[in-house]
């Protein structure tokens, strides 16, 4: 589960690409390669802290929502000190631009909507498969879980 935010890293990495008219080379390989680490480490965070939660006695539902919520913080500042670092490289035209560009593109790109999505769309995807896997006797929603349709 922790390897289900990638496909989205990817999706942005490729339109940003694109939206800029870059073409696919070694430094944007590069920049894929650390897109991916940032948010494989974004996904071991969740999974970490609803583990933890989850030991202390929480329900499914109530656990993942719990650890996107305390998790949330970490990752976005991850993400706004990453696109804040490398913006000047991604818009950068001087000597040297056209190794550093492609690669600052795509991780600027990956990382303006990749960890939102991450706290989105890895929590529903996990609760979904741990219900379906683990907790089959189980109720989906229990009394002290919040009703994710109200929040």
């Amino acid at each position: 589960m922790a390897l289900a935010g990638i496909p989205f890293s990817i999706a942005r990495g490729v339109i940003a690409l694109f939206v800029t008219g870059l073409d696919f080379s070694i430094s944007a390989a590069i920049g894929f390669v650390s897109l991916f680490g940032v948010s494989v480490m974004n996904g071991i965070l969740i999974i970490t802290y609803y583990n933890q939660t989850r030991a202390g006695g929480m329900g499914t539902v109530a656990a993942m929502y719990h650890a996107a919520e305390q998790r949330m913080r970490p990752m976005l500042m991850t993400a706004l000190s990453a696109c804040i670092g490398l913006l000047p490289a991604a818009i950068s035209t001087g000597i040297g631009s056209q190794v550093q560009k492609p690669l600052a593109t795509v991780v600027v790109g990956g990382m303006l909507i990749g960890p939102v999505i991450m706290l989105v769309v890895v929590p529903a995807l996990q609760t979904l498969f741990l219900e379906w896997t683990g907790s089959r006797g189980e109720p989906a929603l229990h009394e002290d879980e919040p009703d994710l349709a109200e929040v």
